[in-house]
């Protein structure tokens, strides 16, 4: 039995034979990492994860979750050994550089760490996610002073970080927060404003919290340039490093969730008092542009946060389908005294494990491909090529968010239909793991939002380089797909799926150069997830490029050649076999079952219905 939260042998799959991180340890940074050391921090967070962290999943959630009492915000009383286990253990800030006290590890590898530890509890896994997060911001744009005073202890794991950039008034609309910044004497500013839906705003796993604030400093313009980012504290810091007085930051309260329930998401007040002090990170009205950089990487932690839930949703199905004894055999149905038999051997249970299967994935290998992407792109050296690389990483990014997202909760809603009634009930994960994933397509920017970012920045930046590019690359893998016996069916199909979304993209530009930008953003989503299925599909003839040359070398050895009830029999007892057998049959299904939807779905955009923009608001309302 796995440990029904990761496949660990496709962990190992994507990023040692598909993106082949190897390629990284001859970059200077990363010189001292190599496949056994990879291994060996898989087999730990593996450990961690299964040990540690799993046994608090569905304790967090009902008996012991996040709580405000008297005043004051409390994590989870189980959490507090768990996050002590996980700071000791080096996890806390490991992709951080060694001078800061990390391991320079690099982001595709903490990436496949932080699947094990997501997929075991994500709400736990959230404190040390945005601790990392803020920290890196510190660290990135802070002097030598800020970064001493603030960062090392936040990547110690003694103090945390947050992310406050929402307000009641102000959701997806940075622009029109209202916070501001008044400048003092002494070169400081003071905070005022209220901020929620703050994840670990607050609570007491920590002595410290540090959130990183926007804010406006009084006089500046209306709108995103105006803003500047603020190092606000929850306790001011004396000039030796210790503790002093409260910052006046009032917690109202802790929000009651459908899901995610470890997770203290708070409501903050800056400045009651007016006593509330902060200091400025980086250049004033640069405070979109800094936080663009820990918001880029909270959107592949949360597109990872999709794919955390869908592969436990997968596994959890797969291991309770073997179990589940019901009804006979499809062929069996008249005999009466036929014996029944585990419900994975009913086509329909099959059909959803699969579908299950070759999403999780793709969305796993998209998202170590951006991880990758991300270790490289500091080191490239021609700035064409960088560019390039930025461009596809941008694109990506907003994709791997909400298409992951949106996934997960199919993907886990089809999990709970496997397990029927009691996927239902309390009793089993299922229920808990789509509360759990539903608001990932909601926070770190809705998946509208990702949408718009992709359909009005992305898509049409240089002249479409970017996406044609992609699509250049799309188009390689797919040629040699062509090639392969098993492959050449799903390769055609993806083949035509190519050109409908090149038509698709052609026909979104021309729009826009002639002035509807009404049709592209009323389309947006679907847009988005097309544009996801097919890269989805791309990383899937890829993957399946490989195993089956793997697989036929396999075969040969042991003679299996030519003989499917060999082969059968051979993946029956051939871990390797089955792996590889099972890669490329999560490609076939994906490329001939999902992607012909391609075509119609781009052909429907392209007609320019206007419907739900054109219908009158009264046709909205019951009467």
């Amino acid at each position: 039995m796995g440990n029904l939260l990761v496949n660990t042998r496709d962990q190992r799959f994507v990023l040692f034979e598909q993106v082949g991180i190897d390629k990284l340890f001859k970059i200077p940074k990363y010189s001292k990492f190599n496949l056994e050391l990879v291994d060996m921090f898989l087999k730990e967070a593996e450990k961690f994860a299964v040990e540690v962290i799993a046994p608090t999943f569905k304790k967090s959630d009902h008996e012991d979750p996040a709580y405000f009492k008297d005043g004051k915000a409390h994590a989870p009383a189980c959490f507090h050994p768990v996050y002590k286990k996980f700071v000791e253990g080096g996890w806390i800030c490991p992709p951080a550089p060694e001078e800061a006290g990390g391991q320079d590890m690099p982001m595709s590898v903490f990436t496949a760490c932080s699947e094990l530890f997501g997929a075991a509890n994500y709400s736990f896994f959230m404190y040390p996610g945005l601790n990392l997060g803020a920290a890196g911001l510190i660290g990135t744009f802070g002097t030598p002073e800020q970064i001493k005073k603030y960062a090392l202890k936040m990547f110690a794991g003694e103090w945390a970080g947050t992310m406050c950039l929402t307000e009641p008034g102000a959701g997806s609309d940075v622009g029109a927060l209202r916070t501001t910044a008044k400048r003092l004497p002494d070169g400081r500013f003071s905070i005022t404003g209220t901020k929620c839906f703050i994840s670990a705003g607050d609570h007491d796993l920590t002595k410290q919290i540090v959130h990183p604030v926007l804010a406006r400093i009084e006089g500046d313009p209306a709108g995103t340039k105006g803003i500047s980012i603020f190092i606000v504290p929850k306790y001011r810091v004396n000039e030796d490093g210790s503790l002093g007085e409260s910052n006046d930051i009032t917690t109202v309260n802790l929000e009651h969730k459908m899901g995610i329930n470890g997770s203290a998401t708070a409501t903050l007040n800056f400045g009651e008092n007016g006593k509330c002090i902060g200091e400025l990170l980086g250049k004033e009205r640069e405070g979109i542009k800094i936080m663009f950089k820990m918001m880029n990487e909270a959107r592949l932690s949360t597109g990872m946060q999709g794919l955390d839930s869908a592969s436990a949703s997968y596994e959890h199905s797969v291991q309770y389908a073997k179990d589940r004894v019901q009804y006979r055999k499809i062929e069996d149905m008249p005999n009466q005294a036929a014996p029944g038999v585990a419900i994975i051997n009913h086509p329909d249970i099959r059909r959803s494990l699969l579908w299950m299967k070759a999403h999780v994935e793709g969305m796993r290998a998209l998202n170590y491909y951006i991880g990758y992407l991300i270790d490289l792109e500091p080191f490239v050296e021609d700035h064409e090529e960088k560019e390039k690389l930025e461009d596809t990483i941008g694109l990506l990014t907003p994709i791997s968010k909400a298409y992951c997202s949106d996934k997960s909760v199919d993907i886990c809603s089809l999990g709970m239909d496997i397990h029927g009634g009691y996927g239902y009930c309390q009793e089993y994960p299922m229920e808990q793991l789509l509360r759990d994933a539903k608001i990932a397509t909601i926070y770190e920017g809705t998946n509208y939002i990702q949408s718009l970012d992709l359909v009005g920045r992305k898509l049409g930046r240089k002249g479409g380089m970017a996406v044609m590019g992609l699509m250049g690359q799309i188009t390689e893998t797919t040629e040699k797909a062509k090639g392969v016996e098993e492959l050449k069916a799903g390769a055609e199909q993806m083949e035509a799926a190519l050109q409908a979304v090149n038509d698709l993209v052609m026909q979104l530009g021309s729009w826009g150069m002639s002035g509807e930008f009404v049709l592209p953003v009323l389309n947006a989503r679907s847009v988005l997830m097309i544009l996801g299925d097919m890269i989805i599909g791309w990383q899937l003839i890829q993957a399946a490029l490989i195993a089956q040359e793997k697989l036929q070398a396999l075969l040969k050895k042991a003679g299996a050649e030519g003989s499917p009830d060999k082969v059968k029999a051979l993946a029956g007892e051939n871990d390797e076999v089955a792996f590889y057998l099972g890669k490329v049959a999560s490609a076939q299904y994906f490329t001939v079952n999902i992607l012909p939807t391609l075509k119609g779905r781009c052909e429907a955009i392209k007609l320019g219905d206007r419907t739900p923009v054109s219908m009158p608001d009264a046709c909205f309302e019951s009467r």
